[in-house]
């Protein structure tokens, strides 16, 4: 049991370490910086609607076609960064592999854009 509790001591020691400097963190800032918003700050901003309000109420499903979009285009960045890396080892296969996913990608972008779901008004 000794041995046991041995092993697992750094662990516990990283972990007691780690949550006291979130706590200081946190209740540093809760001391440094200023805690009184303004109404700039409270005000709608980039998303149309108001931040602090019913969470059941409805709004645009422009929102959510904005989010996929995002979506979209991070996973491709995500399988680039990658593929570029590999691309002297992965031959033509991968080559022609990306090509046909950055195909599919495009003609989903331009779905999109002629569906008017980039269209903000």
């Amino acid at each position: 049991m000794e041995e046991l509790l041995s092993d697992y001591f750094p662990i516990l020691v990283f972990l007691g370490i780690a949550i006291a400097v979130s706590a200081l963190m946190i209740v540093g800032s809760m001391l440094v910086a200023r805690q009184h918003p303004d109404s700039e700050k409270l005000s709608a901003y980039e998303c149309g609607f108001e931040a602090f309000d019913d969470a059941r109420s409805r709004f645009d499903v422009r929102f959510y076609l904005v989010t996929l979009l995002f979506i979209i285009f991070d996973l491709e960045v995500a399988f680039l960064f990658p593929w570029a890396v590999a691309l002297g080892d992965i031959g033509l296969f991968g080559f022609w592999s990306m090509v046909i996913f950055l195909g599919i990608l495009t003609i989903g972008f331009v779905y999109e854009w002629r569906k008017g779901a980039l269209e903000w008004e």
